[in-house]
């Protein structure tokens, strides 16, 4: 699995409008990225992109299309004179009014077909319209010639609409930065650009108002709707000292956050950022029609001269013209837009619905790969329980409660572990005073430091037996997390730590097994631990006392036996399972920048009942492209087969083309609008 193809792939979004016709262009552009991305050559276009920094409003005014509109109302008019009146002007007059339509109409197509043409690239919808239409010209089908570009054009401008339509959703949805922020400096409330303001600084946040930057809560209490980070709409309190992160809308009163992370930073640039980039990578099914349009093209293009010159061989009364026509209209109806445009939409509506429900694709490829998934193996502290732990003891062995407390808060001060965090609240302000130095993080281990210029180790019993300091045996029998303590290689005494399940913890479980899906944990806590919350959460294995490169391990194991892997994880040690997994997901609430970075899949809220959701949107957008596929290429394959036998004209054959073009964009735009179970 490419599992790091959204580091490799740094393809930006350059927000540059394009000189040429959104109608031909940006169609354009989703047909040159495919073909990109299946080994082809790119000369003329900047961003491989759906763009969403772009003015849909700008793309669909109807001014930028008035050459177009005056050549449907030509054309209109020439019909309407030919078949209601039985008047058509006088040769060349007609033919020239004919021209005059067809440049409006076709001036984009013929310019971007010429453009192809000088770098050698004669297989494209824009050389084969070209073809077909100039044909219909030199035959005297001078009404059909302008209607196959007038209705060619008129399809393409409503698949750019609704490929506009759908950047405007999630621009919308995400993009809701505010453009002011109010900050307390030196004792005034002043309105500031939000890039402008330093972390650390006090930022007001009225009633109603989206918070601008991501911080702590610095009032007692707030309530926010975070719907636009995590798609649930239901009000969350927070607590002082509590995450308030930017895009949440304040419920409450005024409220004061003190700023953590810059404007760039925060997570709502991030959210908006990874779907902006997303749409830059392909999944397998767009380079497979990438790579199939890049045969098929050439083969149509093949059987179009076969049907214009092979019946001279084997037709006694053989006519040209006929054939030629036949030919023509065998290479309209063999465009390829319907799918070189409704797939990438269709991608990139899944990736909207799943922003919409908290969960951010890195990539449209990873759509299809959890359709494929079959065991979800998941870390337990942060992802299937809150990762929020309560000191529960502590036993000392010759030492000071207090005293031992307070050391082992100053050294764990120096992490930012779930357990660690645990231990400082619980010593309050008592360790102030005291600094840990030299501290060293072992990984799967612990801490080792100096305090007071004494040697401390903090951790598990593995780090004690790292180094060779004795302990009791009780200890390995406790059931809860436990954090070992030894002061100048002596043992000092323990500290019981209490985590909680996550409340749809089971749910997910109960739902994944649904779908006849293999659950494992792994975790690094004690075995016993580890047990207790697979037994409560119906887990099917569950794997204890892992350093990382066991987590590395038993992943890889499960690679080796044919598993398709899943692995939900938050915390720093969780990365390279997460890189190794067929699909990485991070928790992005609690999940350290290391995992959610290296992650394929995000889930905005922690909720491990999104895993399931995000299954169900791969299946749904898969189950959409492949209808589209569907019914572009069994439409295709028969229209096809009457325009070489003479049964459909060219107006059949370009309506019949829109019109699948069309039916295949609604599809695509419809898994915006869908609900999720």
């Amino acid at each position: 699995m490419e599992n790091t193809q959204h580091q490799a792939e740094d393809k930006k979004l350059t927000g540059k409008p394009s000189e040429e016709s959104p109608t031909a262009v940006n169609n354009e552009r989703a047909h040159e990225a495919d073909q990109h991305a299946a080994g082809g050559h790119d000369h003329d276009e900047e961003d491989e992109t759906l763009n969403l920094t772009a003015a849909p409003e700008e793309a669909e005014s109807w001014l930028r299309h008035w050459p177009l509109l005056t050549a449907l109302l030509i054309l209109a008019v020439m019909l309407t004179l030919e078949y209601g009146f039985k008047f058509q002007p006088p040769f060349p007059i007609n033919l020239i009014i004919f021209l005059i339509a067809f440049g409006l109409s076709g001036y984009n197509v013929l310019a971007m077909a010429w453009r192809k043409a000088k770098h050698f690239d004669f297989f494209n919808e824009f050389f084969l319209m070209s073809v077909a239409t100039v044909g219909a010209f030199s035959i005297g089908s001078y009404s059909e010639g302008v209607a196959v570009m007038v209705f060619y054009s008129i399809g393409e401008w409503f698949q750019d609409a609704a490929v506009n339509r759908a950047k405007k959703s999630i621009k919308a949805l995400l993009d809701i930065r505010p453009d002011k922020v109010t900050v307390m400096r030196d004792g005034k409330a002043t309105d500031v650009d939000p890039k402008t303001v330093q972390v650390d600084e006090i930022i007001q946040v009225k009633a109603g108002e989206k918070v601008a930057l991501d911080g702590e809560l610095y009032s007692d209490a707030a309530t926010f709707n975070t719907a636009a980070l995590t798609g649930e709409s239901k009000p969350d309190t927070k607590r002082k000292g509590e995450k308030a992160l930017a895009g949440m809308i304040n419920l409450d009163k005024v409220s004061e956050v003190q700023v953590k992370a810059l404007f760039k930073d925060s997570k709502l640039s991030q959210i908006l950022e990874m779907v902006q980039d997303a749409t830059a990578r392909k999944s397998q099914t767009q380079l497979f029609i990438s790579r199939f349009a890049k045969i098929y093209t050439p083969i149509v293009f093949a059987l179009a001269v076969l049907v214009c010159f092979a019946p001279y061989f084997f037709v006694d009364a053989y006519n040209f013209h006929q054939w030629f026509y036949r030919a023509l209209v065998f290479l309209v109806i063999s465009c390829p837009c319907a799918l070189v445009v409704s797939i990438p939409l269709g991608y990139f509506g899944g990736i909207g619905l799943a922003s919409r429900n908290g969960i951010l694709f890195k990539g449209s490829n990873f759509l299809d790969v959890m359709t494929k998934i079959n065991t979800v193996i998941m870390d337990k502290t942060g992802t299937l329980t809150k990762g929020v732990f309560k000191l529960q003891e502590v036993v000392t062995d010759n030492f000071d409660k207090n005293e031992l407390v307070r050391t082992a808060a100053a050294i764990e001060a120096n992490s930012t572990h779930p357990i660690a965090k645990a231990v400082v609240e619980y010593a309050g302000n008592g360790a102030s005073d005291l600094k840990a130095e030299n501290v060293e993080e072992i990984s799967g281990h612990g801490l080792k430091g100096t305090v007071n210029e004494k040697t401390v180790l903090a951790g598990n019993a593995k780090l004690l037996e790292k180094f060779d300091v004795a302990y009791p045996s009780a200890v390995d029998s406790l059931v809860d997390t436990v954090v070992v303590l030894a002061v100048d290689n002596r043992y000092a005494g323990y500290i019981t730590i209490a985590d909680e399940i996550k409340e749809d913890a089971k749910e997910a479980i109960e739902r994944m097994h649904n779908l006849k899906l293999q659950t494992v944990m792994l975790s690094g806590d004690k075995q016993a631990v580890v047990d207790k919350v697979a037994k409560t959460l119906g887990i099917d294995k569950a794997f204890g006392d892992l350093l990382p490169d066991g987590k590395v391990q038993k992943v890889q194991g499960f690679k080796d036996a044919g598993s398709r892997i899943a692995f939900v994880g938050d915390g720093v040690n969780d990365a390279p399972v997460v890189a190794l997994a067929d699909a990485g997901i991070a928790m992005g609430g609690l999940g350290s920048d290391a995992t959610i970075e290296t992650a394929d899949i995000v889930i905005q809220n922690d909720q491990p009942s999104k895993i399931t959701t995000a299954i169900q949107v791969g299946k749904i957008t898969s189950r959409v492209v492949w209808q589209n596929i569907a019914i572009a290429m069994i439409v295709k394959v028969i229209v096809l087969v009457l325009g070489a036998g003479g049964v459909a004209n060219l107006w059949e054959a370009v309506i019949a083309d829109v019109g699948v073009a069309l039916l295949a964009i609604l599809n695509a735009v419809r898994i915006q609008k869908m609900k999720l179970d």
